[in-house]
């Protein structure tokens, strides 16, 4: 991770002001990734699991770093070396300080899936009157937000940023870090849970987003009765697919199959069958007028959005349309990719290709067997499958035509060349670690 520095100088003003370490040279720029410094950059070491970056202190020298954070110095070294008890936390420390000249919406986002797509909408609704700083990428952790919240500047209107948590407590911290003064959680979902154990600790987690805006706002969706269970400590704005709440939605589909909302009696255009975008329209929408943007500008950001890549991407080689859902998988957002997949009008063959859903932990043979489950509701043409858990997800199907599991992607790749046929719809979704978006590219190719 790396990031370019707004202000030089007025890093330097601060970091020495928070950590009461002064830095002898101007820095640039903050990397934690010793492959990508650049000259004058500050270099964080981070003592992981597998490797330790103080390791790789030489290299960043002789890669023309100006200084590095570090747990402990090598004094073998010219490096400019600033010693504290633990780089990660020193850095977050910082961020805070830097997040705190800021009096502007400070927008965080956590939830079980949909953070990213729900971040770009907000931030492409958001951009028609402010100048949108947003969290870039992966840079959603304890390593990545304090460098998110650096890059923040002057000429920034609004702020908003995801937050990614593995484990009880990261919610918490990031908060620490990054004092949003509005919060959203698109959902409570057993993703992660072989850090988490339960979803009652996922819950309990993602709440702590609610809990921190004492002197905020919280956005609940009032028809998920995960979060309306979650505790909001500051001011609560509701809003759902429900008459009861501050911004209540209908849903309907225009003579094209497309969803439109009806919110507080504004007709929502979606451009889209995708339940899933449909909700992240209704919460965008709900913070968006919250900080007055008006319906006009909402409507016309929601018809020119275009979803991030790998999230219900819609791709075509002319032949074939794919659902390209590879950038990650919990059981909630494959449960309603598959709808996504089955709301498509026509009678063209319907084709699931499905990797593996990882972290699970004890949880995952069943949860695999969920997605089978729902591909037999489905009745989709075919559901190819690939690695080891889905091959209860294969063992469970048997109302689609075709079902069939594989162990090596070219043998997938082939087998779904025979049985595909012009104008059919394909979704590919998996874990992150599964790599999915290789066979969207071999089928696309």
């Amino acid at each position: 991770m790396r990031i370019d520095l707004p202000s030089p100088k007025k890093f330097h003003h601060i970091f020495e002001q928070t950590l009461g370490k002064s830095l002898s040279k101007k820095v640039s720029g903050i990397t934690t990734d010793s492959r990508d410094v650049h000259e004058n950059d500050l270099y964080i070491a981070i003592s992981g699991e597998n490797v330790d970056g103080h390791s790789f202190l030489p290299e960043v020298y002789k890669k023309g770093a100006c200084a590095a954070l570090v747990n402990k110095a090598n004094h073998s070294l010219e490096l400019e070396q600033l010693e504290v008890e633990n780089t990660i936390k020193s850095i977050g420390t910082v961020a805070n300080c830097w997040r705190n000249q800021f009096h502007i919406p400070i927008i965080g986002i956590t939830g079980s899936n949909g953070k990213t797509s729900t971040k770009e909408l907000l931030k492409h609704i958001l951009s028609s009157k402010y100048d949108v700083h947003a969290t870039e990428g992966n840079y959603n952790t304890s390593i990545g937000l304090p460098l998110t919240i650096l890059k923040l500047s002057e000429y920034h209107g609004a702020s908003i940023l995801e937050m990614g948590a593995n484990q009880p407590g990261d919610i918490e911290l990031l908060c620490k870090i990054a004092d949003p003064n509005y919060g959203l959680i698109t959902n409570i979902a057993p993703a992660h849970l072989e850090g988490f154990g339960n979803i009652d600790n996922i819950a309990k987690t993602k709440g702590a987003l609610f809990e921190h805006l004492s002197d905020g706002t919280s956005f609940v969706n009032i028809a998920d009765h995960r979060i309306k269970n979650i505790k909001a400590s500051g001011k609560i704005v509701t809003y759902g697919l429900t008459s009861n709440c501050d911004y209540p939605a209908d849903l309907h589909h225009n003579d094209e199959g497309s969803i439109v909302l009806t919110i507080d009696s504004e007709e929502v255009e979606t451009k889209s069958v995708n339940l899933s975008f449909a909700k992240n329209v209704l919460a965008c929408s709900a913070i968006a007028c919250e900080l007055d943007i008006n319906w006009e500008a909402i409507k016309e950001r929601i018809m020119t959005f275009k979803a991030p890549k790998g999230r219900c991407e819609i791709k075509s080689n002319g032949k074939i349309t794919i659902i390209d859902d590879t950038y990650n998988a919990n059981i909630e957002s494959t449960l309603a990719a598959i709808d996504y997949l089955k709301a498509f009008s026509g009678n063209e063959n319907k084709i699931f290709i499905f990797g593996d859903m990882l972290e699970l932990g004890d949880h995952s043979e069943k949860q695999h067997r969920k997605i089978g489950e729902k591909c037999n509701e489905a009745k989709l043409y075919a559901v190819l499958t690939i690695g080891n858990e889905t091959i209860a997800t294969n063992d469970e199907i048997n109302q689609s035509t075709i079902h069939k599991h594989f162990d090596d992607k070219n043998d997938l790749i082939s087998y779904f060349n025979e049985i595909c046929n012009e104008n059919d719809k394909i979704l590919v979704k998996g874990s992150r670690g599964m790599h999915m978006e290789e066979i969207v590219n071999s089928i696309l190719g």
